[in-house]
């Protein structure tokens, strides 16, 4: 059987350990063969590809970033289609594809699954949002990233009495956001789960202050604020419609100043988030779901995905990770916001 992987949507680390792991399993076991889609969707698109033998996986699970390359090309825009899909596959001898994606990538894949594509799925997420997984590989390194980060803000406020706002990636969810904030001490974390008030992040900065701290404030990009009705974004849409959000810690920084007299600098973090070499824990993960997805093929469970159940690989359908979010709940903030101000 001949395997066509694709990595699609934004980089993440370690999606070269799950090209990796597929490609080295399903040589070893399964004897299957690959090859990679390049740039994602525009490569099914466009049939445009590149061979997968075994010296070519060689040592890559360390690496960031994908050597397939990525995009955020909708399959069905342009000369793409379920169609024009299966012509090119017919013409390659693809027999089948392993997308690694997010929710925009599970769900193209979804739809051509439903229209006869043979496809199998591999969840990738920084953000870890979602639902039917426990974990997507790149939240950890994410998450240590933004800790560092974060750590070098801390200091730097200490030495000129300022109020640190640290933004954070996480879309619509605040897992970053929680798990760096939680980690490096941060006086106040705001994710899009919990609105809150102007005035109530103020009265946190100014506690911090009173107690003779420089305030930490890390803040997700899908925050919210109580005045306003959705999340701030002004870098239009992505190719599947959905808003680019970031900018939320430059609107607060002027305002907290304003409220506390404390002097306010914002730092967005950005895409740095994504870029460089995946944790141990991202790099393990990621090669069981990459071996778990070849079994997938072999056992032609078309139309689902791997994912993490406690500490098990479990395959699940692809509807399992589309329209609802893993959101942070009430009481995982409720064990932050403790030690807020």
């Amino acid at each position: 059987m001949k395997i066509g992987i694709l990595t699609s949507g934004g980089d993440c680390p370690g999606l070269n350990a799950v090209i990796r792991g597929a490609v080295l399993k399903g040589i070893k076991v399964h004897e299957q063969e690959f090859v990679g889609f390049r740039d994602g969707w525009r490569g099914v698109v466009e049939g445009d590809i590149i061979d997968l033998p075994r010296h070519a996986v060689r040592g890559i699970s360390k690496q960031g970033g994908t050597i397939l390359g990525t995009s955020r090309t909708n399959p069905f825009e342009g000369k793409g289609g379920a169609e024009a899909i299966k012509e090119n596959m017919a013409r390659l001898g693809i027999d089948a594809m392993i997308a690694i994606g997010g929710e925009g990538t599970l769900a193209a894949a979804k739809r051509l699954t439903d229209l006869g594509l043979k496809i199998v799925g591999v969840p990738k997420t920084v953000d870890n949002d979602l639902d039917a997984t426990d974990y997507t590989f790149g939240f950890d390194t994410a998450v240590q990233i933004a800790t560092e980060a974060i750590d070098r803000l801390r200091t730097t406020g200490e030495s000129h009495s300022r109020c640190m706002i640290a933004e954070v990636m996480g879309r619509h969810v605040g897992w970053i956001a929680l798990h760096a904030g939680m980690a490096s001490g941060a006086h106040a974390i705001l994710i899009p789960e919990q609105q809150t008030s102007i005035e109530q992040i103020a009265e946190w900065v100014a506690t911090a202050n009173a107690r003779g701290r420089a305030p930490l404030v890390v803040v997700a990009e899908g925050f919210v604020p109580s005045h306003m009705e959705q999340a701030h974004s002004e870098r239009g849409l992505d190719t599947f419609g959905r808003p680019r959000l970031g900018g939320i810690a430059d609107q607060l920084a002027p305002e907290l100043e304003a409220r506390t007299g404390i002097e306010t600098r914002a730092t967005i973090l950005g895409h740095i988030q994504r870029g460089g070499v995946p944790t141990s824990f991202d790099r393990v993960l990621a090669t069981r779901l990459g071996m778990a997805a070849v079994d997938s093929v072999k056992d032609e469970l078309w139309g689902t995905m791997v994912s993490l159940h406690g500490t098990e690989i479990a395959h699940v359908g692809f509807e399992a990770a589309l329209g609802n979010l893993k959101r942070v709940p009430q009481h995982r903030y409720d064990e932050a916001a403790i030690l807020f101000g």
